[in-house]
């Protein structure tokens, strides 16, 4: 019988497709809302993969509404007891939840302090929605295993579709309509040639820049959770800096590459950490020593990114089932983690 995991990570299609339609009035709404407030900036409130989601739509906000956005830590609030001033500000919230004490706490004080409140969550009402003068249901539908797959997913896309109403983007807007069915190819992208090479490798590096950055971060934890292997996510600049010390022969790199302006840089370094001697793959045509990892095009880089997420998923759930583990109940965790 396949996993629960598996089986949610079969059901993204359905799930973004779910979203896009029953959601629809409620995400243009919201970009209408941004679009007339024209914030300043934007702040985020997320943890674990849900922070993900949230680094993914600061590079995508700051890109397209050329608005900067900061990640506050939700302590500031239920810990310290401090507020920010945020009259000119948007705030996003992100949890599957949404019951998280310390996150509910720091939106509430955001909009105490004058912000527009927008949250993303998978159950709705919440202490999170309700806190939220835009409430934004991902309707990814129930998630059964403990590692976010279709929530995380579509906690993105949610964001990318509401970034897409408030600038009025309509290339963006296409390849979101289009992204259900090109996702149904994704699903059955195959990455067993990473899982034959990967051996007894005990630690990795995934690597991104831009929104697949986030995606190499989500990608790390994901390593974690289910595998208990030890995984870290660097920029791929920034791996240059330090962390390439680690890198000798067969240390696993894994770069996930979107069809955007960083590309040539990202293949670049790819290839420099194969020629160094590291297991190098990359999610992209054209490198000349790292290995290509399947991939589809969407045709939109903020979309190209987040497909990337799900050929992983089902390499990741497939790697935890071959070393023993069990991917729907990882040791030590809980489907909803909730910090004060």
């Amino acid at each position: 019988m396949p996993t629960n995991m598996r089986r949610e990570i079969n059901e993204i299609p359905e799930a973004a497709e779910r979203l896009l339609t029953q959601s629809h009035g409620v995400l243009q709404a919201t970009g209408k809302a941004l679009r007339e407030r024209d914030p300043d900036f934007l702040i985020t409130i997320a943890r674990g993969s849900s922070d993900h989601a949230a680094h993914f739509l600061k590079y995508a906000i700051e890109q397209q509404a050329g608005r900067a956005v900061a990640s506050i830590g939700p302590s500031l609030a239920s810990i310290y007891g401090k507020s920010l001033k945020l009259d000119r500000a948007a705030a996003i919230s992100i949890s599957q939840s949404g019951k998280s004490p310390d996150i509910v706490a720091l939106a509430r004080s955001a909009a105490q302090s004058g912000a527009l409140t927008i949250s993303l969550t998978n159950t709705k009402p919440s202490p999170l929605s309700d806190a939220c003068a835009h409430p934004v249901d991902i309707n990814a539908g129930p998630e059964l295993a403990v590692a976010a797959t279709k929530s995380f997913f579509n906690s993105v896309l949610a964001g990318l579709a509401v970034l897409s109403e408030w600038t009025l983007d309509t290339e963006l807007q296409k390849s979101i309509r289009q992204l259900p069915e090109k996702l149904t190819q994704a699903v059955e992208l195959d990455w067993h040639e990473l899982a034959n090479e990967l051996g007894e490798a005990e630690s990795l590096y995934m690597l991104g820049r831009g929104p697949s950055l986030a995606i190499a971060s989500e990608a790390a934890l994901k390593f974690k959770e289910t595998s208990e292997m030890h995984a870290e996510a660097y920029s791929s600049a920034e791996v240059l800096h330090g962390p390439i010390a680690l890198v000798d022969r067969r240390f696993p790199v894994v770069t996930f590459a979107a069809r955007d302006a960083a590309l040539s840089s990202v293949l670049a370094t790819a290839d420099g950490l194969a020629e160094k001697g590291a297991l190098a793959f990359i999610s992209a045509d054209g490198a000349a020593h790292a290995r290509r990892l399947p991939f589809i095009e969407t045709g939109h880089p903020f979309t190209d990114a987040l497909a990337l997420i799900v050929p992983f998923y089902g390499f990741v759930e497939s790697w935890s089932r071959a070393r023993g583990f069990n991917p729907d109940a990882p040791a030590a965790l809980k489907k909803v983690t909730e910090t004060h």
